[in-house]
């Protein structure tokens, strides 16, 4: 068993690792082919500029004070959701008034909505909220689901046996939410990185990430560019992966509580 589960994660790796090298290469070629690195900087260009950027103090600085953004609207994004979720799912009157308001942030432009934040907040925060605010509909809709999805039977022999509210959402509504919770996360974190960075490149905070993008482009730094455009592209996915292996640490690590206990 072990070395089936061995040898799928080792197909999976050579299929990642052969999608990397062929779009790499496409790159390269696109890159020569173009002949102005301007334009197209090959991925040698851009690799070692993003290693003379990784030595330098302020590269940390301003990818840390960008992800400590992200991540305070990320978790902000998590508790409103959660709470909206719950909130739809006790009072119809609730349900009637969050829908709308989540319908048009799924289908407003986040550009729009961060030239509004502009005008309201300061500039340092901008990126918190609009990271926030992305997430909140995504851990609506999937906690919603979840929670509408839930066991009828469940619910019928916590009634049968009088649990209380608060017994019956931690034996029988939380296990059947976790799993679109955990997806709903991991979702989400990736996309509040990007949300994130791209209200950066437009609201221009101290020490941000989004701020040497732009200014790159602006300046014509085409390598520095796409060497920014990469570490965000890196982050976004070890971020994402980092978060599906805390989860899956988590899991065993009931499992081998509940096998000692049963033991």
């Amino acid at each position: 068993m072990k070395d089936a589960v061995k040898n799928i994660k080792m197909i999976r790796f050579l299929k990642a690792l052969f999608a990397t090298c062929f779009w790499v290469g496409v790159w390269a070629l696109a890159s020569r082919a173009v002949g102005k690195e301007l334009l197209i900087p090959s991925p040698l260009v851009v690799l070692s500029r993003i290693g003379g950027l990784v030595v330098t103090k302020p590269f940390w600085i301003k990818t840390g004070v960008s992800l400590l953004r992200v991540l305070g609207g990320f978790a902000a994004g998590l508790i409103g959701g959660t709470v909206l979720s719950v909130l739809a799912s006790v009072s119809e009157i609730a349900e009637a008034l969050i829908t709308p308001f989540i319908r048009i942030i799924r289908s407003t432009p986040v550009t729009s909505f961060i030239i509004l934040v502009m005008l309201w907040i300061s500039y340092t925060f901008v990126p918190v909220f609009i990271a926030g605010l992305l997430v909140t509909p995504i851990m609506y809709m999937n906690l919603r689901e979840g929670i509408i999805e839930t066991d009828k039977n469940l619910l019928e022999v916590a009634g049968i046996f009088r649990f209380g509210k608060w017994k019956t959402v931690k034996v029988v509504y939380i296990p059947s939410v976790k799993p679109y919770f955990v997806s709903a996360a991991v979702t989400s974190l990736g996309l509040a990185w990007k949300a994130g960075i791209a209200s950066e490149v437009l609201s221009l905070p101290s020490n941000s990430v989004g701020r040497e993008i732009y200014y790159s482009k602006l300046y014509l730094e085409t390598p520095d560019l796409f060497a920014w455009t990469v570490v965000v592209v890196i982050f976004s996915f070890f971020f994402e992966k980092l978060f599906e292996i805390f989860v899956k640490n988590r899991k065993k690590e009931k499992e081998a509580v509940k096998e000692n206990e049963d033991n």
